[in-house]
């Protein structure tokens, strides 16, 4: 199984498309939904809506997937690893939900496209199949990872876990968290638990649709 913990890290701007580029990390700290402890700042940055989320090559939103990106800023003089840490997305209701993998996409995706869409034309309806998207998750996926596992001192990286959000209503973020788990630092001892709260971004995310 592939680990989601590779998808974490990315030092580098990266090209999704020729049109559209996904800009550079800034510094944890320039996100409305950002915790600091210890001078090791976790931000979150979800790509809920369109045209931010127009970035990648599949449409994740439509299939109740929703890509965030993490940002993690060290500003201490040591590193702090991220081999063993845990992101996990708190809905408002309860429970806890890891990042997907490319293949939980991939089902999901699968099974939509299998049952197609149904087009209206007057009193006649016409069944019309999705078009496979697999090739374009896996693209998606590998365009995201990065191997390095720790955050060096005054460093920042960043990259994107993709969430299921399915079931949990027309505003799956209102009132969640991210908690992150088993940050250690240079000595292998756990850090403090960072919960990241989602609704700090959403008071200053545009409204859907807006340019």
């Amino acid at each position: 199984m592939r680990s989601f913990l590779a998808l974490l890290l990315l030092a580098l701007p990266f090209a999704v498309s020729a049109e559209r580029r996904i800009d550079p990390a800034l510094a944890a700290t320039n996100y409305p939904a950002h915790v600091t402890e210890g001078g090791v700042t976790v931000a979150a940055d979800p790509y809920d809506r369109s045209p931010k989320a127009d970035v990648f090559g599949v449409d994740y939103l439509k299939y109740d997937f929703i890509p965030i990106r993490i940002i993690v800023t060290n500003n201490t003089a040591e590193p702090i690893s991220l081999n063993d840490v845990r992101i996990l997305l708190m809905p408002a209701d309860g429970g806890k939900i890891n990042a997907g993998e490319p293949g939980d996409v991939e089902r999901r995706v699968l099974m939509r496209e299998r049952t197609g869409v149904t087009i209206p034309i007057g009193p006649l309806k016409i069944h019309k199949k999705g078009k496979a998207a697999d090739s374009k998750v896996e693209a998606d996926f590998s365009e995201n990872e990065y191997s390095a596992l720790a955050v060096e001192p005054h460093t920042t990286r960043a990259g994107f876990l993709f969430y299921d959000v399915q079931g949990l209503g027309q505003h799956p973020l209102a009132g969640a968290k991210l908690e992150f788990r088993e940050i250690r630092d240079n000595t292998g001892k756990e850090m403090f638990a960072f919960e990241v709260p989602l609704d700090a971004y959403l008071k200053t995310a545009p409204k859907p649709g807006a340019k």
